[in-house]
């Protein structure tokens, strides 16, 4: 059942956090206490188009003018192409269009006055390159600053400017200069401002115009001197200007300057103003001085290397596109998410997914905006990690757009009122278009808490990297285990059910819990010092399926416990199908392959596998095993495989490639008794590729079936080593599951488990292929 919390917060009163960067676009007060600190990274997903694709497409100048001819109100005034930005001949034709209008580049005074006054003293004798007829020296000049000289290209311009200032402000002087070769003497200026002039010189191919302007900002500037650029960061444009100036020994610092919330309108800019500060200094730094910082008063934040500051400003760029889709349009089937990161540590903390409603929906006007928190451990269930869960989820919340909020693992987190307080300032900057500044925000939530995840213990393999193993609490109140490769964070690699010490979880047991009990156990995080695992309880549907596929045999199965059953199976993960073969099915003997030791180590310590004289472990390739048990002579009942491919470009997570190739296929077909069947878990989300991958199986075995996994994209293969009639296949399946599972029902471990599994059910939809 989905929850209200109890708190909720008004779309104009989010409070800062002091834990976390949280990705606001609010002036905070960073010079107080400095307890809030500017973010590191955000990483950006989307599923269906690379977000990243269209970012380094929209931050391109030559793309840029573009969006302003379809925005601005004189779009006959724009550049046909980029290079007229640095034409002459065009800016005198520009002006003299415009007439008295100002042409705000990137913003006016009031978005820009905070930095301007940080790095402008009043006495400081500063050149504006390229003034246009922007009103911001004017203003400049209002409040103080009277040492102003600004220069442009456009005579049509200067003209203008002269006549406009020459009765109110007598000293404020605009003169015709190019700024790639002024007179001006060296270091006559303690600020050199630059207003979208580096943008557009930057627009000619090679940046050679803009290259000489610099080089002559360089020269002009005093000891201590700030070249302030206001751009919107162009890879291209603040690549040239960075490695300029880091060439030249200066500090160097970006601000990222964000609209307020609430100020988006239709035709802005989607990218954020940066504004770049470069420090001449007197003797040149030896080590380079790259700083970012949020707004005009946030802590610098220190990057080593220029890439480092370049992809920090890519990641800028990245969520404000995000940000303004999100304010000014919805999309059901976007899928777009981001990953919030710890300031201190950069390490992932929160992943947010939104989720618009479809059109035409019925939904209350209150229910605009909501967020919902998934428990801790739940991450990986169908509903909260799939598109299709995730709309399902929306469609029962009923509203207009829904956040869905995932903690990561290796993270503390207080109480739902913590997480509350520290997402508050960043969820309203992904409100929908229209809500109201004041409306109220409810956080949603399944049980009320938080959830309960324990790591308890984390390695590394070198085979597949760094993993973790955590116990967590399922929707049903109990306690699982989980194997988690950390390449791969999202997808469990093994689990099983844990039980607490001196209980037995079978089906009329947990039946007999009442429902006040249920509820305690689900409140409560038990001791992993008490917890054992549930060897009867398969958690992975494919495993049942594979399990259940064993009634297709039907010599043996059907006589009870004392029939003899060969079993290969390729893929250890956490042991927990190959120890329910040996546990409750006695006359099955079971030899698994497994390429990774350090697995092997992991089953046995963390997910109960005791191999014995029935259940036998080699480590080795399955490739190279099969090939040699093929030479040998031996022979199987059923050969299962269940591995998974790291190569996740081709399409198919499982089993790698190699495995369904057909001389390898034939090679298993070989193994086989003739009564043997060939077990595959296939999970490939490519339909051609699966098209490929049946006919090849089905050109080595003569009769195949599927059953296909509900909510998963795993599927299970049934493919028999004979010819078989399918007819008498599907009309006998009843009374074969019946017999195994009766063969189930009749063992119980040492451990007090019993086999929890319906065999009748898991091949009820059983189709021939």
């Amino acid at each position: 059942m989905i929850v209200y919390s109890r708190r909720t917060i008004k779309g104009a009163q989010a409070s800062p956090t002091n834990h976390i960067h949280v990705l606001t676009n609010q002036r905070a007060d960073f010079n107080s206490a400095l307890k809030v600190l500017p973010y590191r990274r955000a990483v950006l997903e989307r599923t269906n188009v690379r977000l990243e694709t269209q970012v380094r497409a929209a931050i391109r100048v030559v793309k840029c003018w573009e969006k302003l001819r379809e925005t601005c109100q004189t779009m006959s005034l724009l550049p046909r192409t980029a290079e007229e930005f640095s034409s002459a001949e065009y800016w005198d034709r520009f002006f003299k269009r415009r007439g008295e209008n100002a042409f705000e580049w990137y913003g006016d005074y009031n978005k820009l006055c905070g930095i301007l006054h940080k790095y402008i003293k009043v006495q400081d004798k500063v050149l504006v390159i390229g003034c246009g007829n922007s009103e911001l020296s004017e203003q400049l000049y209002d409040v103080g600053y009277k040492h102003l000289t600004n220069i442009d290209i456009s005579e049509t311009v200067v003209t203008h400017m002269n006549q406009r200032n020459a009765a109110r402000r007598p000293g404020l002087s605009f003169h015709q200069v190019d700024a790639t070769q002024t007179l001006y003497k060296d270091a006559s200026f303690q600020v050199s401002l630059d207003k979208g002039t580096l943008d557009a010189m930057a627009s000619e191919e090679g940046g050679d115009l803009a290259s000489r302007m610099l080089h002559e900002v360089s020269r002009v500037l005093s000891i201590g001197g700030r070249y302030i650029c206001v751009t919107l960061a162009q890879e291209h444009v603040i690549s040239l200007a960075v490695e300029h100036f880091v060439h030249m020994g200066w500090a160097v610092r970006l601000h990222c300057i964000q609209e307020e919330r609430g100020t988006e309108e239709e035709d802005s800019f989607a990218l954020p103003v940066f504004v770049l500060v470069c420090i001449k200094f007197r003797q040149p730094l030896a080590t380079p001085i790259l700083e970012l910082c949020i707004g005009d008063s946030g802590a610098p934040v220190r990057q080593e290397q220029v890439c480092e500051l370049l992809s920090a400003v890519r990641e800028h760029q990245a969520y404000s596109v995000l940000r303004k889709r999100l304010r000014t349009s919805f999309n059901p089937s976007a899928n777009l998410s981001l990953t919030l990161c710890q300031a201190n540590s950069g390490l992932p903390r929160y992943t947010l997914t939104v989720q618009d409603s479809p059109p035409g929906g019925k939904i209350p006007r209150s229910n605009q905006f909501a967020i919902f928190i998934v428990p801790r451990g739940s991450e990986t269930a169908w509903l909260y990690s799939s598109p299709e869960g995730r709309g399902q989820l929306a469609a029962s919340a009923n509203f207009r757009r829904l956040v869905i909020v995932a903690m990561h693992r290796n993270q503390e987190y207080t109480d739902m009122q913590a997480v509350q307080a520290e997402l508050s300032p960043v969820v309203m900057d992904l409100a929908p278009p229209g809500m109201p500044a004041n409306h109220q925000v409810p956080f949603l939530t399944v049980g009320g808490d938080l959830g309960w995840r324990e790591e308890v213990f984390r390695g590394r393999s070198q085979l597949s990297g760094e993993y973790c193993v955590e116990n967590v609490r399922g929707d049903d109140g109990e306690p699982y285990r989980r194997l988690v490769f950390l390449s791969n964070n999202a997808l469990v690699q093994s689990e099983s059910r844990l039980l607490s010490s001196g209980s037995a979880y079978g089906p009329a047991s947990r039946q007999k819990k009442s429902k006040k009990r249920a509820k305690a156990s689900a409140a409560a995080a038990p001791s992993s010092a008490s917890l054992s695992v549930d060897s009867g309880f398969l958690c992975c549907a494919h495993h049942q399926v594979m399990v259940a596929a064993l009634a297709l045999l039907q010599e043996g199965m059907q006589h009870g416990t004392d029939a003899s059953v060969s079993v290969l199976l390729v893929g250890l993960g956490g042991g927990g199908l190959p120890q329910f073969l040996r546990d409750f099915l006695p006359g099955v003997s079971v030899e698994v392959v497994e390429l990774d030791p350090v697995m092997l180590e992991v089953a046995k310590e963390w997910f109960g596998f005791r191999p014995d004289s029935r259940l036998t472990v080699t480590v080795g390739d399955g490739l190279e095993h099969i090939c040699a048990l093929e030479k040998g002579g031996r022979l199987f009942d059923a050969i299962m495989l269940d591995v998974d491919n790291k190569d996740g470009s081709l399409g198919m997570s499982c089993p790698p490639a190699a495995f369904v190739e057909t001389p390898f296929l034939q090679k298993i077909h070989n193994l086989l008794t003739s009564r043997g069947l060939f077990i595959l878990n296939l999970v490939c989300r490519d339909p051609n590729l699966r098209k490929n991958v049946l006919e090849g199986v089905s050109s080595v075995f003569p009769t195949v079936f599927s059953q296909k996994i509900d909510q998963e994209v795993n599927e299970v293969l049934l493919c028999f080593h004979d010819q078989k009639d399918t007819t008498h296949i599907l009309m006998s399946l009843n009374k074969c599951a019946q017999d195994l599972q009766s063969a189930l029902s009749s063992t119980t471990t040492e451990a007090c488990c019993r086999a929890q599994i319906d065999i009748s059910e898991l091949l009820k939809d059983l189709t021939v292929e």
